[in-house]
């Protein structure tokens, strides 16, 4: 199975102007075609870099995919820099030239001699026509290797993978595996705490486990490789259940679940409502309940301090009613959450610390306080 390497090419990346989507992309593009990628690089515009980079990655990778520098501009040097590692001239291909005439003609405009640069490609590179866009992309062949260069723009970049570098490689290299991902969520224990439960499972090879922490949360990440995505489902679903029987009621959800659809559909069951005062969060928790399943049922209001809060008293309390105070405390170098649900029936309080970076406590606290209020709706 071919190895593969990605290349962003680009100064404003390495500066932080644009954020860079196309690695993530063409990441989880690879992973569905059973490509296993093993390194990703951001370079700057310079030619000689550039050119050194991908001699490098040719002794690692069968499939080096590079994106940006494919610009009109004297400073977008992929053509050149790809041309410099492997020795060879660029030259011209009128009918490359041609097709950037007519996309220009398209828009009533017309290309400057600038534009001319973008039809010079390395010598025996396969040419890609590019239909939404002014750059034509290619690709090297080098013995097994190729190198594969598209433009930066993402839309570009995305169509040409999808309608032109994905049929290709899975026709030159045969490609039949699939490589399948399944991602558990929790709340409530810490990375470490997972890590003593599940720790000898990450040390399988296929399927592979990995761990990835959050603010007040932690995934499970399970990735199976097999010939057909029948099999890669059954390693995954058999890896689950070890996870699962591992980790209990600390995993809430799986890939695109949320803490707030699994609390909607538990308050929705049960006919209940939740009353929360939040304090101490600037807003956090109240607005993400607001744009979430919670909404519906769900009041929360902001309070200052939890002076300026009384709760209801038992018999005050609506039957269906949660009534769940939280607030987060700042002291010298931590935090601490005081979390309190109250119902007719029940009355229930928990403190939590939080040491770690302060940009992350109030992320952290609305996670805490969610998971907390899950564990109560689950007994």
């Amino acid at each position: 199975m071919p190895v593969a390497e990605i290349v962003t090419i680009g100064t404003e990346l390495l500066l932080g102007e644009i954020l860079d989507t196309n690695t993530r992309f063409l990441a989880r593009e690879l992973r569905n075609l059973g490509i296993d990628l093993y390194r990703t690089t951001t370079i700057g515009d310079n030619e000689e870099r550039i050119a050194g980079i991908l001699r490098e990655a040719l002794c690692r990778a069968e499939i080096i995919i590079t994106t940006g520098g494919l610009g009109p501009t004297v400073d977008d040097p992929t053509r050149q820099a790809v041309a410099r590692a492997l020795g060879v001239e660029l030259e011209f291909h009128p009918e490359l030239w041609d097709q950037i005439v007519e996309r220009f003609q398209k828009y009533g405009r017309q290309p400057s001699e600038n534009n001319k640069r973008q039809a010079f490609i390395p010598r025996g590179a396969i040419a890609i026509s590019n239909p939404v866009g002014t750059a034509p992309a290619f690709i090297c062949e080098v013995q097994d290797r190729c190198i594969i260069c598209l433009p930066g723009v993402p839309r570009e970049m995305e169509f040409l993978f999808q309608h032109a570098v994905m049929p290709y490689l899975k026709q030159r290299y045969q490609l039949h595996s699939v490589i399948q991902v399944r991602v558990l969520h929790t709340a409530g224990v810490g990375e470490s705490q997972l890590d003593d439960w599940i720790g000898d499972l990450e040390t399988w090879s296929n399927p592979t486990v990995g761990l990835l922490a959050h603010p007040g949360q932690c995934d499970i990440r399970i990735t199976a490789k097999a010939d057909t995505s029948e099999e890669a489902a059954r390693m995954i679903a058999e890896m689950e259940t070890l996870v699962r029987q591992r980790c209990g009621e600390a995993i809430f959800g799986a890939d695109g679940e949320t803490l707030e659809a699994i609390l909607a559909a538990r308050l929705k069951q049960g006919e209940r409502r939740i009353r929360m005062v939040e304090m101490g969060l600037d807003g956090e928790l109240c607005t993400r309940l607001r744009h979430s399943p919670l909404d519906p049922f769900c009041t929360c209001q902001v309070e200052s301090t939890e002076d300026g809060f009384s709760p209801p008293s038992p018999e005050e309390m609506e039957s269906r009613d949660i009534y769940y105070i939280v607030s987060l405390v700042k002291h010298l170098d931590s935090f601490s959450l005081h979390l309190e649900i109250m119902t007719c029936e029940v009355h229930r309080t928990e403190q939590r610390q939080f040491g770690g970076a302060p940009a992350l406590v109030k992320t952290w606290a609305a996670n805490i306080a969610l998971d907390f209020l899950r564990r109560f709706l689950s007994e």
